[in-house]
């Protein structure tokens, strides 16, 4: 079934409401154009009655001959004046002289409105005496008790009198036709636009290609610039995705690589010890301990791996409270104490005491000891490991360096990298899993700092990072 498109419906929503409307306001603008001319018509009779009504005042003589030479002194055309007392009763007229037949007047409308409000009119109301149109225009005369009623045939000349202007409703229609265009225009974008949309959104949901042309040029406004950014908003998300893909596939290929080593290796031991039962006890004694050592190594790699994943995935989750940050390094010098003396290695701890965040305490110690741990496996013997900090505004700032050997330039880029070893074979002969870096990296972001590496000028490896107080 065939839908009518958003923009041809808004159209024509927008259309009809605006129709009403231009139609409502001729309506009201003939009705208001109509009122004034009737308003106007009607003060100019009244004007004609007052001047009369001065006139009444000082006229001794109120003869038919007398009113007669008055009405034809002050000559209108067609001009109809008659005079009637409170009861009613009609005591002159300039055109019908038989006031005997003039019924009473005191129905009639134009002299209930003078009586009650001083002046009063009727608009096109035919006469029972002359059979014609007129319109009445009513003044009452409190001094000389009389009502003053002037009228003017309704005839051709009076119909274009009182006929609206228009003018307006040329305006009107003119205007109406511009904006039916300008709507007309703007709908279209608008429609282009959604039917783009509704195209890029198909093909979306269907994984089709959205490198055509008709998903390249939009109309150039604000709509248009929306949904150019949409798509180019969802083809970045498309290619985030691929890479993340991509990562996900290498780092479970990394994992498995990782896995494998230590299991083939306590399988291998094992198998050894079974297969030989009748092997000497120094023999299995050193191919037990050697299982155990991978099984550590294991240990710390399924361990490594959870925390990236705890990261990665449920960073919200994370509880924060305040963590002496000096009496933890204190703590990882003292744990490190064995392993830096049996390498001839000095810690040198310049941090000052109270030294607090906000933050995880599993996730900052790992921070602080896998920086340790690096420096203790690579750095060399008889090198020193420095940390210090300072009080930066909202942060801390750390330094943690070694005057080691250091890391070849072209491998700084990549040294965060999960997995990523400068020295693939002597990486794993130390027992490092290769996740250390990339943990510290990931939760020195989640503490809301950053962190870069470097080289010392004199030699040595050189971490500068802060985290938030």
């Amino acid at each position: 079934m065939c839908r009518t498109s958003v923009g041809t419906r808004l159209y024509i929503s927008v259309l009809s409401v605006f129709v009403v409307f231009a139609v409502a306001f001729i309506i009201f603008q003939h009705a208001r154009e109509r009122e004034y001319k009737i308003n106007t018509l009607n003060t100019r009779l009244q004007d004609y009655n007052e001047r009369m009504m001065e006139s009444l005042r000082y006229l001794d003589d109120r003869s038919d001959k007398a009113l007669d030479g008055y009405v034809a002194n002050h000559y209108i055309h067609g001009l109809r004046v008659t005079l009637i007392d409170r009861s009613g009763k009609v005591v002159y007229d300039n055109v019908y002289k038989n006031y005997k037949k003039m019924g009473n007047h005191l129905s009639r409308r134009e002299v209930r409105e003078a009586l009650k409000d001083g002046s009063g009119y009727d608009f096109s109301r035919v006469s029972s005496t002359l059979n014609q149109d007129y319109f009445y225009s009513a003044t009452y005369v409190p001094q000389c008790s009389l009502i003053v009623r002037s009228a003017l045939p309704y005839d051709n000349s009076l119909a274009k009198t009182l006929r609206a202007d228009q003018h307006y409703l040329w305006f009107s229609l003119v205007a109406m036709l511009v904006l039916v265009f300008i709507l007309y225009r703007f709908v279209s974008r608008l429609g282009d636009n959604i039917t783009k949309l509704r195209l890029f959104a198909s093909r979306a949901d269907h994984n089709e290609s959205l490198d055509t042309e008709d998903l390249v040029d939009f109309p150039g406004d604000e709509l248009g610039e929306i949904a150019e950014r949409i798509i180019k908003i969802y083809k970045r998300l498309q290619k985030t995705k691929e890479e993340q893909n991509i990562l996900k596939r290498q780092l479970t290929q990394n994992i498995a690589h990782e896995l494998k080593t230590p299991v083939a290796s306590i399988q291998g031991y094992l198998e050894t010890i079974l297969e030989n039962p009748n092997i000497n006890e120094a023999t299995k004694e050193q191919f037990l301990q050697r299982c155990y050592a991978q099984s550590q190594r294991l240990t710390s790699l399924l361990h490594d791996i959870s925390t990236l994943n705890r990261l990665d995935d449920a960073p919200e989750m994370v509880d924060f409270d305040v963590v002496d940050v000096s009496q933890m390094v204190s703590n990882i010098v003292n744990d490190t104490a064995l392993q830096l003396s049996e390498r001839k290695m000095t810690f040198s701890n310049m941090l000052p005491d109270g030294i607090k965040v906000k933050g995880n305490q599993s996730l900052l110690y790992s921070v602080f000891r896998n920086l340790t741990d690096n420096a203790i496996a690579y750095a060399g013997e008889g090198t020193t490991i420095t940390l210090s900090a300072v009080n930066d505004n909202d942060c801390w700032r750390f330094t943690f360096s070694d005057n080691g050997v250091g890391v070849p330039h072209e491998h700084l880029a990549r040294i965060f990298e999960r997995f990523y070893r400068v020295d693939k074979g002597r990486s794993r002969k130390m027992g490092g899993t290769g996740l250390g870096l990339a943990i510290v990296k990931n939760a020195v972001l989640l503490h809301g700092g950053t962190i870069k590496v470097s080289n010392n000028l004199t030699g040595g490896l050189r971490f500068d990072f802060t985290l938030r107080k």
